[in-house]
């Protein structure tokens, strides 16, 4: 199960692909790495590549970022990254 950690979207639960085809990144190298950059992501712009269910970006954006962007080549992915914005409200 991934969530949002922190912000405005905490706690949302959030859709993965099913199948190997992406790798989502584990809530504990999240949670390093935005321990690591929390005071500098108010007011900046992300950019997630690669971005499989749009976890990381939406987790900034949660927490402040002013806006993202979010790329991936699969169609099924991008389709998870929508769901995923419209079930955060990000």
């Amino acid at each position: 199960m991934m969530r949002i950690i922190t912000g405005s979207a905490r706690g949302v639960r959030l859709d993965t692909l099913e199948g190997d085809a992406t790798r989502p990144t584990s809530e504990r190298a999240k949670e390093a790495i935005f321990s690591a950059i929390q005071f500098d992501i108010t007011g900046r712009r992300v950019l997630d590549l690669f971005s499989g269910s749009g976890q990381m970006a939406l987790e900034a954006l949660s927490r402040g970022a002013a806006s993202a962007v979010l790329v991936d080549q699969s169609k099924d992915a991008v389709r998870i990254i929508t769901k995923n914005a419209e079930k955060t409200r990000l």
